[in-house]
């Protein structure tokens, strides 16, 4: 049976006795719907030789630029803490926002350039309220592994610096992308879409393969590698807020002619912002 706790100080304490216990943990953090994109990380941090899976869920609504938004992220308690005793998880914390956020708090964790394009620019604060309390988690958690999806790429790079840099106790781990058999990138925001745009979201996939095949055939231009993989996002999608070939450890748009680059994509079908991304000659391309 998956323990549940709800208190920062009683996960703490979780956690330390499991490693008094002589347990290797590693860390999930999520904002639950959980989905096999997910669970994928939970079995990726036992890969990597945790002994003991704990998972968060908090829906952080500092990270959240629009109420809209966060009224409508997808929330399912119940069924996340099944799918996680189903997986092996030990234990799995899920604190109300006063816990994490007690009356008066006033300290955040900002991260610099890194942070400044892309998602940066397009959600403002999001970035702030991510590391602020993903900082707060690993803190709490301790020693530990704590996996992360690619598929947000730029909050993974963000994370891993932010560990570097403040000295924690921590391995960050970038798990790559899970994908539907059609390509589409799992993400909790998919069960937010209509049937019609589930199916235009798969130009994202299209997209990126095109550039990936274009790349392997060696093609090295950051323009036109950036000009195939918008094409048909652009007959499918209503907007999109960036299509870019960046380099893959600065975040920086590159231009010209390329050795090393990664296609990062956001973009919307009504009120749904997807984002998605290929660091290409490494990942595999989608199956469309």
């Amino acid at each position: 049976m998956v323990q549940v706790v709800h208190d920062p100080k009683a996960f703490r304490d979780a956690c330390d006795q499991l490693r008094s216990q002589g347990e290797r943990i590693g860390l999930v953090p999520t904002m639950g719907a959980l989905h096999e994109g997910h669970l994928a990380l939970i079995d990726e941090a036992k890969a990597r030789g945790a002994s003991r899976v704990v998972v968060t869920i908090f829906v952080n609504p500092k990270q959240f630029d629009r109420a809209d938004d966060l009224a409508a992220y997808p929330r399912d308690l119940d069924t996340d803490l099944d799918a996680c005793e189903a997986r092996g998880v030990s234990l799995v914390f899920a604190p109300k926002d006063r816990a994490m956020y007690p009356e008066g708090y006033q300290t955040h964790v900002q991260v610099g350039a890194l942070a400044e394009e892309l998602e940066g620019e397009y959600r403002p604060g999001h970035f702030l309220g991510m590391t602020t309390i993903v900082a707060k988690l690993l803190i709490l958690t301790g020693p530990c592994i704590a996996v992360f999806g690619r598929k947000d790429y730029q909050q993974w790079r963000i994370v891993d610096r932010m560990t570097r840099d403040l000295g924690l106790p921590v391995e960050i781990v970038g798990h790559p992308i899970v994908r539907e058999p059609d390509g589409l990138a799992l993400s909790s925001r998919n069960r937010l879409l209509t049937p019609e745009d589930r199916t235009r979201a798969l130009a994202i996939a299209r997209g990126l393969r095109a550039a990936a095949e274009a790349w392997q055939a060696g093609e090295r231009s950051a323009e036109t590698l950036t000009g195939l993989a918008r094409a048909p996002i652009a007959d499918a999608f209503d907007r999109i807020d960036y299509v870019k070939v960046i380099d893959p450890e600065s975040l920086r748009a590159r231009e010209g002619i390329v050795d090393r680059a990664s296609i990062v994509v956001a973009a919307h079908l009504g009120s749904v912002r997807l984002i998605d991304n290929l660091e290409l000659g490494v990942d595999p391309a989608p199956s469309v």
